[in-house]
């Protein structure tokens, strides 16, 4: 079984761990609901993407 030849830094340590965390979604305003969505995604609301309506939604 192999070993490491040299400790591993705090630091080394510290910046691997620190890619793997947790970054809550970022959050566009709409133009047309002014509801909060997330960018590049279907406006659940309205059912829109890019000023076209993609999905119908029952009225």
């Amino acid at each position: 079984m192999a070993n490491p030849k040299r400790k591993q830094s705090k630091r080394r340590s510290r910046l691997r761990r620190g890619a793997n965390q947790f970054r809550a979604p970022k959050l566009v305003r709409d133009a047309e609901s002014g509801a909060l969505r997330r960018s590049h995604r279907v406006d659940p609301i309205t059912g829109k993407y890019r000023g076209r309506q993609v999905i119908e939604k029952a009225a």
